[in-house]
């Protein structure tokens, strides 16, 4: 299994072809958004070394990008209040909305993230740690959008535009010396974007997330041009 603490520089050579977003309604500062190198490290965190430790991680570096992002477009981010780890169905509510097996999810009716431990660990497993930096700062990137109130109306839209926040977040982490990447990252990362992909392309359907390919490329166009163009 390769590190994806270090993500995969060879994204660089993916074609991108998708565009997402709107504008935020907040006054009082320019949009978000990296200089695909905002991430400020001298040195690269320290690795985790499991799952707990690439899931923390994950979590920590991905608020601290946005945490500087939003300051340098004079905003203020709101960390996320809880991280919530579940298994199965018992999970907690969103909006009334009961919590299901096998998912991650953010809730803006509390302005938390949680997950399905287990799923989450079997993916680890099975796919490599790659699975948590795409998860992880998937979700955050909808707490993103809740902030900022730019996401688009449908589901694809909304889904798409999280992916892209989340590969703009882990290009300004490496590219900001924060992560660093090694040979296999860039098979593991498109091995995990493309088993959440849709079958179809169906744009209208209420939970559409977009196909492998999208899902890739929306991906591939936030790590390579910054969250600025998501």
């Amino acid at each position: 299994m390769s590190s994806f603490r270090r993500v995969a520089l060879a994204l660089l050579l993916l074609a991108v072809t998708v565009s997402c977003g709107s504008e935020p309604t907040e006054t009082g500062g320019e949009r978000p958004g990296d200089d695909r190198g905002s991430a400020e490290a001298t040195t690269p965190a320290p690795l985790g070394q499991d799952f707990e430790s690439d899931l923390s991680l994950a979590k920590g570096l991905t608020e601290q990008y946005w945490k500087q992002t939003f300051a340098a477009a004079g905003l203020s981010y709101r960390p996320i209040s809880a991280f919530i780890p579940y298994t199965g169905q018992n999970g907690p509510a969103c909006g009334g909305r009961p919590a299901v097996p096998d998912n991650a999810f953010y809730c803006p009716f509390g302005h938390f993230v949680a997950y399905d431990e287990s799923w989450m660990r079997d993916l680890y497993d099975r796919m490599g740690d790659g699975s948590v930096y795409v998860i992880i700062p998937h979700e955050l990137g909808h707490a993103v959008q809740a902030q900022l109130n730019n996401a688009g109306g449908l589901s694809i839209q909304r889904e798409l535009q999280a992916d892209c926040y989340a590969g703009g977040t882990l290009g300004a982490l490496v590219r900001g010396n924060a992560l660093q990447a090694e040979p296999g990252d860039k098979d593991e990362l498109l091995l995990n974007l493309a088993a959440a992909g849709d079958p179809t392309d169906d744009w209208l359907r209420p939970d559409a997330h977009g196909t492998a390919q999208q899902r890739q490329q929306v991906f591939a166009r936030g790590y390579n041009e910054g969250t600025s163009s998501c």
